[in-house]
Parts: structure tokens; C-alpha cells; sequence
């Protein structure tokens, strides 16, 4: 089941208009990025100075580890790519913001986790 969220592009998120939307532990979707790090950088920057936190990972990012059943060096690919989403995940653990990159699609899923 996928939740539909609310698009914003990137011009039309301001300061003031993302905190507003961190303030009211809103999720929506930010649209037709060009500069996806600088983007990253902003919401998560925003995010923390509310007192939150987040968590940024790639979407679809378990297909890398789909690989470790090839064998070879796609086998150490997956396994590599495995420990280090892991690794991530203890060290960002019980976030209250995910931030889903989807480089291909250009869309940062900016997603509350917690109950409001």
C-alpha cells in the first residue's frame, strides 16, 4: 500500500514553507530536482533544526544487494552494499523523518515515521 504525498518542486519550497510542513510532521514529495545533494542537504538541514531527525537512504537501494546470489564480484557488491545499509540503519536508528532518494526518477520522499 503507497501513500500518496503532496509534490512540491524545489523553487516552491522555501524556508518558511518547509518549516511549516516539518512543523506539522507533514510527508510530501519534492519533484524535478537537478541538484539532488543540495536538496538532500536543505531538508535534512531544516529537519534538524526543528529538533528532529532523519534518516537518508536510496530507494530501491536492496536491489544492489539482489546481486550477492550471482556469485562473484557481484556476490562481494551485494554483500559490501548489504553492511553498509546496515551499518546505516543502527546508526540512524528510530528516525523521525526518512528522506528516500530516487536519483532516476528526481524525487526526494520526505516521509514522517512516527505516530503524530
Amino acid at each position: 500500500m503507497s501513500i500518496e504525498l503532496v509534490r512540491y518542486t524545489p523553487d516552491e519550497l522555501t524556508d518558511s514553507k518547509l518549516d511549516s510542513l516539518i512543523e506539522s510532521k507533514a510527508s510530501f514529495q519534492i519533484v524535478n530536482i537537478q541538484h539532488m545533494s543540495s536538496v538532500v542537504e536543505k531538508v535534512e538541514g531544516r529537519i534538524e533544526k526543528a529538533g528532529l531527525s532523519c534518516r537518508v537512504y536510496t530507494e530501491y537501494r536492496s536491489a544492489a544487494m539482489a546481486g550477492s546470489v550471482l556469485g562473484g564480484i557481484t556476490a562481494i557488491a551485494g554483500v559490501a552494499s548489504a553492511a553498509a545499509i546496515a551499518a546505516h540503519n543502527l546508526a540512524t536508528w528510530d528516525p523521525d523523518y526518512e528522506l528516500g532518494k530516487n536519483q532516476i526518477k528526481e524525487h526526494l520522499s520526505v516521509v514522517y515515521k512516527k505516530e503524530k
